[in-house]
C-alpha cells in the first residue's frame, strides 16, 4: 500500500508546473521535458520555438487563467524533428451513381520537446524604444517651427 502512495505522490510531483497553450489551431497541454506532435511548422531541427498564446499557466502555489492570454508568459519549444502521421482513408460513396472515389491522407508534423516555462516581463524594453522615438521627433519639429 506505501508503494501506491509514494507513486501518486511523485506524479502529483511532476504536475506541477504546467501550460495550456494554443498552436496550429488546436489547445495543447505542454509540460516540461516532454514531446508533443503539433502540425508541421517551417523551422529546422534543433531551432527554437517561443508561444506567446498561453491560456492558463499553473505554478506550484497557483493558477494564472488568462483573458483570453496570460501577459508576458512564454512557452519555450525546441524542434526534434518533422515526420508524418499515420494515413487515414476517405471514401466517397454516391449511391446509385456508381460514383466511387478512395483517398489517402497523412498529416505533416513536426515533433516538438518542451525546454521551459515562463512568465517574464518584456514590457519596458519597448516602452524605452518609444521614449527614444518621441526624443528623435520633437527637436525635428522644433528646427521646422524655426
Amino acid at each position: 500500500m506505501t508503494n501506491s502512495k509514494n507513486s501518486s505522490n511523485n506524479s502529483s510531483k511532476s504536475n506541477e508546473l504546467y501550460a495550456i497553450a494554443e498552436t496550429s489551431g488546436q489547445q495543447f497541454w505542454f509540460e516540461v521535458d516532454r514531446y508533443y506532435d503539433i502540425d508541421r511548422l517551417n523551422a529546422k531541427e534543433k531551432d527554437k520555438i517561443t508561444l506567446e498564446k498561453v491560456l492558463l499557466l499553473k505554478d506550484k502555489d497557483s493558477i494564472i487563467v488568462g483573458k483570453p492570454y496570460v501577459k508576458d508568459a512564454k512557452i519555450e519549444l525546441e524542434v526534434v524533428s518533422h515526420k508524418r502521421d499515420k494515413k487515414i482513408l476517405v471514401y466517397k460513396m454516391r449511391p446509385k451513381k456508381k460514383t466511387r472515389r478512395k483517398m489517402g491522407h497523412r498529416q505533416e508534423l513536426t515533433r516538438v520537446m518542451v525546454k521551459s516555462i515562463s512568465i517574464g516581463k518584456d514590457a519596458p524594453k519597448s516602452s524605452s524604444k518609444k521614449e527614444t522615438a518621441k526624443k528623435e521627433t520633437k527637436p525635428k519639429s522644433e528646427k521646422s517651427t524655426n
